[in-house]
């Protein structure tokens, strides 16, 4: 995801975009533990998505604040 993309998205639509990226990462975590995964980076690429979603939620809720 890109940060732009994000910005746009209201405070709801991030929390429920960070839910999915987190299940989605104990998905990938689940499929790499089972030797199944194909793309190892892919665990990577979610941790960063998710890290940019904490990001500018915090963001996001200081500036209503």
């Amino acid at each position: 995801m890109k940060v732009k993309e994000i910005r746009d998205l209201t405070i709801e639509e991030i929390k429920a975009k960070l839910s999915d990226k987190q299940k989605e990462l104990i998905d990938l975590k689940v499929k790499l533990s089972m030797k199944s995964l194909e793309n190892p980076n892919k665990i990577k690429e979610t941790k960063k998505d998710i890290a940019r979603l904490f990001t500018i939620l915090k963001e996001k809720e200081k500036e209503k604040k």
